[in-house]
């Protein structure tokens, strides 16, 4: 079993965040003084990672967690650091680093999120509100890209279930679709890339109401910063990794599948379901393989696993589906 109670293996025991910082501060004075003394040794690329300053948020706002049941276990925590400094986040640039750089205009106060489309009444939810409805739980899941790279990231935030419980949609919804933040002035690196704005995602009603979809208001114990998807997204663990809306300002329950960016795109290379499947490979490259950050690179390279190894809670949703096909 992959997902067991959260205290038999802490995730706060594995590379704490701290802990991580404080090595950082250890490694930069090194570096610093290496720099004196004409060391070339460390080699440049270390160096200037060492030396970058530090342009994602530190130091969040602290929440309050409780133990989730649905956490994964014996797997080595991607730092902070890299957490926050490499991400996709088009809106403020296409280039890993830029996302950190760019994102600190996003507005997160005031925060509101929209309900709409087949629901008993629409509502709209404002954040604070939105980050009390439920007991907030940490979960560690696996994070894996399209691009065939990977995390182990400390997400908080509840299932997406207790979310849409809320929303009270009619029977008649079969998907429901999220909606990212978008403003020009604010995200002015957005035509960079030629993708339709706002970022829309979707998932099946059943997959949305799987206990594994979480809506997510933080990491590592803290406020998400805003390059990982501030105030509120959604983490989709056995999806590949842009299925995962960030900034999230509305939610529609609708009757026939919704548009989603990526699909919208290229729907030869980003199918609409996404799930992470080492037997389908995305036309310009492998996934049977994937690249975990932050280890040492002899280390980095891991099997892809189905489902991204989350088979067990979720295979069940694709029963007599050919997943080549509904990829």
């Amino acid at each position: 079993m992959l997902i067991r109670k959260a205290d038999e293996i802490p995730s706060s025991s594995i590379t704490p965040k701290e802990q991580y910082l404080n090595r950082r501060r250890f490694l930069r004075g090194a570096a610093q003084t290496a720099l004196g003394a004409g060391a070339a040794a460390l080699g440049a690329e270390r160096l200037a990672e060492v030396l970058a300053p530090q342009t994602a948020v530190e130091a969040g706002t602290k929440l309050q967690t409780v133990h989730s049941p649905l956490t994964t276990t014996g797997e080595q925590l991607t730092s902070y650091n890299d957490v926050t400094h490499y991400n996709n986040f088009y809106e403020f640039g296409v280039d890993k680093s830029l996302p950190a750089q760019n994102a600190g205009g996003l507005p997160t106060r005031p925060w509101t999120v929209r309900v709409e489309g087949l629901v008993a009444k629409p509502k709209t939810f404002d954040i604070d509100a939105l980050m009390k409805l439920r007991p907030l739980e940490e979960r560690v899941y696996r994070h894996r890209c399209v691009e065939a790279w990977s995390m182990v990231i400390p997400w908080v935030g509840y299932s997406l279930a207790e979310f849409i419980k809320q929303c009270e949609p009619l029977g008649k919804a079969r998907y429901v679709q999220f909606l990212s933040y978008f403003n020009p002035k604010v995200e002015r690196w957005w035509p960079q890339s030629n993708i339709q704005w706002p970022y829309s995602e979707g998932l099946r009603m059943d997959e949305a109401m799987n206990p594994l979809a979480l809506l997510a208001f933080g990491l590592y114990g803290e406020e998400l910063p805003n390059q990982n998807g501030a105030p509120v997204r959604l983490v989709v663990p056995w999806k590949y990794g842009f299925k995962s809306a960030k900034s999230i300002v509305a939610v529609r329950f609708l009757d026939s599948q919704p548009p989603t960016t990526w699909n919208q795109q290229n729907a030869r290379e980003y199918g609409f379901y996404s799930n992470v499947n080492p037997n389908v490979d995305h036309p310009r490259w492998s996934q049977k393989t994937e690249r975990r950050i932050g280890l040492p690179f002899y280390a980095q390279r891991k099997t892809t696993l189905m489902f991204n190894g989350y088979g067990e809670q979720v295979a069940g949703l694709y029963k007599g589906m050919d997943l080549r096909a509904s990829f």
